[in-house]
């Protein structure tokens, strides 16, 4: 693998590590500073001419910083000469942003897909996308990996008693039923409905969620809200305390803090977005690195990456 050359943005340097590391490959040089405007400044330390080139960066906090930082270094990829420009993007930010709800509203998901295409990338690779249909926004291949079989072999090894998994919403069906199905538990859907005369949404939970475990499994937290409800609702049905998954934690403002108070046991989130699970005791943090290196092995030697998508258990 002499040919291919990992670079980290500054975004998640520790998940680049990793990858490195499992792959038996050094990471490679660059420089990443700012002048005094803010502007970014990218130099290669090391010649990626005729290279297969791998840049992570996840579009996280501060996430426009981080979006025109991986731009550049695609630029300065391209102009050096590298056979292809490839870019693992763990949490892809705007991906919220993918459909009109209102008019004059963006799909900034699609413009984010035309910058990377426009500026030179040649592949993107992803991890659990806020919808799949994203991937139709590119016109370079797009490589869309999952971190249930992360989720799923962590839940069962820890043996959680009664459980049952629990859609929050009716976009996060599709997964929680697989998540279900894998670890041959119950499965329950919470649906929103919103009372003429109270502004607020009420939450109902379909499934009978009394004595069990819910498992919540989402793509990411933001603020929390989400998840504070809808544990709020499962406890009112009788549950115990739940297990909340996701792949990309956010954590916004003081998500964390207030996720303590909820009626939770553990909150699993993966390394997309870099975490320090000293920063709250009920975080734990699964690792993707062996998953994204399997995923630019294949890329680079040949073979399918469905393989790294049904993994057997």
């Amino acid at each position: 693998m002499s040919k291919i050359k990992i670079f980290a943005g500054t975004s998640n340097p520790s998940l680049t590590a990793e990858i490195c590391a499992n792959l038996g490959v050094e990471q490679g040089e660059i420089q990443l500073s700012r002048f005094k405007s803010g502007e970014i400044y990218v130099r290669y330390l090391e010649p990626v001419r005729t290279c297969d080139v791998f840049i992570v960066q996840s579009l996280s906090h501060p996430v426009n910083d981080n979006l025109i930082e991986l731009l550049v270094m695609i630029d300065a990829a391209k102009r050096a000469s590298a056979k292809t420009v490839n870019v693992l993007i763990p949490y892809f930010g705007y991906a919220r942003q993918l459909q009109k709800v209102a008019p004059r509203d963006p799909i900034s998901a699609k413009m984010v897909a035309d910058v990377l295409t426009s500026v030179g990338a040649n592949r993107v690779i992803t991890m659990d996308l806020h919808a799949d249909a994203i991937q139709g926004f590119f016109k370079i291949p797009v490589d869309h990996l999952t971190t249930l079989d992360l989720i799923t072999k962590y839940l069962s090894d820890a043996n959680i008693p009664n459980p049952i998994v629990v859609s929050p919403d009716a976009g996060r069906a599709k997964i929680a039923e697989k998540l279900a199905e894998n670890l041959d538990a119950p499965f329950a859907i919470m649906l929103k409905e919103r009372q003429k005369v109270n502004p607020v949404e009420e939450l109902h939970v379909i499934g009978d969620v009394r004595g069990r475990t819910p498992i919540v499994i989402e793509d990411l937290i933001d603020t929390g809200h989400t998840v504070l409800r809808a544990v709020d609702a499962l406890k009112r049905q009788g549950s115990n305390e739940a297990y909340v998954c996701v792949a990309h934690g956010l954590f916004s403002g003081g998500a964390l803090d207030q996720l303590h108070e909820a009626h939770i046991q553990q909150i699993v989130v993966t390394n997309t977005i870099e975490q320090t699970p000293e920063r709250h005791a009920k975080l734990r943090v699964l690792s993707s690195s062996q998953l994204l290196a399997n995923a630019i092995r294949i890329i680079y030697e040949g073979g399918s990456i469905d393989t790294l998508l049904h993994a057997p258990r």
